[in-house]
């Protein structure tokens, strides 16, 4: 589908869906954020969200575009087996509920890493919240890029063809800004409500629109698909080198999730926003809960889609649902749903802003240059928010789209650091003997180590005289990063600790 053809399904009316929630979302995001008095309350919002909030704001921040736009693909091309890996992901929540979570709940912390800092020494938390910085700059990056697709098909025929992508991310990320940068947490979290229903209506409506248009509604959906086996939800397969199978998804999932939820700002910090330990609870394992049903519901899609087009093949799996939103969706649902595209976009972007801003101003500018008075702090760390913006959009530009689902991109720049975190974390809860120097150590090499192994097929493509050496390594796929990264970190923390005496206490909080 040509991108003249998506602007004309593109009506006045969606136009107006589009720009009112736009605007409003802009609009309570300053309102939000109007009685903001320091920086605790500009990144965690004095602790006051209720546990529901949470709840959708982490689910909304860990869907973003990508699985709105990505997850319908997966199925579309193959099965259900992903759900699998949804599976691992309650798991690792619970386990981070039981053991991290009662730690950062136990101090006044705004960063995930004040936590090493207690238990290691600063120069610890520095390098943990620079690798955070890096990885969550990359990953965001292409959630940025993946949005502009369905608004470029929209604006094709106003904006020349070589500014449609250019044009698309600034919009969306200016936009994105505004609020994050005047309203801070409270704003994110508060939209993150909003945006999370909007983008499960359209979701709803598009499962409604695919019964409509297929002979036979849905009853035909289903039987077709699990003729041609897309309703599989078990894979036994022992592979390393399958992402989506019961061990992969269960084991890789659940140290996947322990990472993204015990060992990366982004959501640790909206369950600092919570009143207590309780509530932070409910919030972390009740969104497991709810991001298994939502994944369900965009494989749903996939499979939907997958009938309705009779299974034509499409130039990227990042292009399919957004073809159908733009082509086939009435007047004014397609406003609803590329808003909903927005809205789990936006959700992510501003969280990452704001946890971007808070790790800079508390891990590195604090420790530097001192609190300063409130005020000042607060302006610190809106400028910083400005700063991450400029960093975040850059990247978005700069992407180059590939074949690959972006959602599977996204998540293999992830988990090539999340394994270092975690291991750093646990060596920090699991191995008393260990000592900084053991702990920046260990995170460098299991990062380090993780970074070839996730490269591994492009170093040997770039080298060939690699290509054999690292040919063990290539065939890994991403679900077992962070497992086989937090292990080697562990090892390598554990016996590095044996190259000295063991620390005769805790060093002390410097928080």
């Amino acid at each position: 589908m040509s991108s003249t053809d998506a602007a004309a399904a593109f009506t006045g009316l969606d136009w107006a869906v589009l720009i009112a929630y736009l605007a409003g979302t802009i609009a309570l995001g300053v309102w939000l954020g109007r009685d903001q008095k320091d920086a605790k309350d500009y990144f965690v919002a004095g602790g006051t969200i209720p546990w529901w909030a949470v709840l959708f704001s982490i689910v909304a921040t860990e869907t973003s575009a990508l699985t709105f736009i990505s997850i319908p693909g997966l199925a579309y091309l193959g099965d259900f087996t992903f759900l699998q890996v949804a599976t691992g992901y309650l798991l690792g929540r619970i386990v981070v509920a039981y053991t991290l979570l009662p730690r950062y709940a136990g101090g006044e912390l705004v960063t995930a890493y004040a936590l090493l800092e207690r238990r290691f020494g600063l120069a610890t938390r520095r390098f943990a919240s620079v690798t955070f910085m890096a990885t969550r700059a990359f990953g965001d990056s292409v959630r940025v890029f993946a949005t502009a697709i369905p608004i470029a098909l929209i604006i094709g025929p106003i904006v020349p063809a070589e500014w449609l992508t250019p044009v698309s991310i600034l919009a969306l990320g200016v936009a994105t800004l505004i609020y994050t940068y005047e309203g801070g947490m409270r704003a994110v979290v508060w939209t993150d409500v909003i945006q999370t229903v909007i983008y499960l209506f359209g979701g709803v409506g598009a499962i409604v629109l695919l019964g409509q248009g297929v002979e036979g509604g849905w009853a035909a959906i289903l039987a077709d698909a699990g003729a041609a086996g897309k309703l599989r939800l078990l894979d036994l397969s022992t592979d390393i080198g399958k992402p989506h199978t019961l061990f992969a998804g269960v084991l890789g999932g659940g140290f996947l999730a322990m990472a993204s939820h015990g060992a990366d700002q982004l959501i640790v910090q909206r369950l600092l926003t919570a009143a207590d330990l309780r509530d932070s609870r409910r919030a972390l394992i009740g969104s497991g809960l709810a991001v298994m049903a939502q994944f369900a519901l965009f494989l749903f899609i996939g499979i939907g889609l997958w009938k309705f087009y009779q299974g034509r093949a499409f130039p990227a799996p990042d292009k399919i649902f957004p073809t159908f939103i733009v082509e086939e969706m009435p007047s004014g649902m397609t406003g609803v749903v590329i808003a909903a595209i927005l809205a789990a976009a936006m959700s992510t972007i501003s969280g990452s802003l704001n946890s971007l801003a808070a790790a800079t101003t508390h891990d590195l500018w604090i420790p530097l240059k001192g609190q300063g008075t409130p005020a000042q702090l607060l302006r610190v760390s809106k400028v910083f928010t400005l700063i991450w913006a400029v960093i975040l959009i850059g990247g978005a530009l700069l992407y180059k789209a590939e074949g690959t689902p972006v959602v599977v991109i996204a998540l293999s720049i992830a988990s090539f650091t999340y394994g270092g975190l975690l291991g750093g974390f646990f060596l920090a809860l699991l191995w008393p003997r260990a000592a900084q120097r053991d702990a920046i150590l260990a995170m460098a090499v299991g990062i380090s180590v993780m970074s070839v192994v996730v490269f591994a097929g492009r170093l040997g493509a770039a080298f060939p005289a690699l290509a054999g050496p690292l040919a063990p390594v290539t065939g890994i796929a991403w679900p077992w990063f962070v497992l086989i990264g937090t292990a080697i970190t562990l090892a390598t923390g554990i016996l590095s600790s044996f190259t000295h005496a063991a620390p005769s206490a805790p060093r002390p909080s410097r928080n």
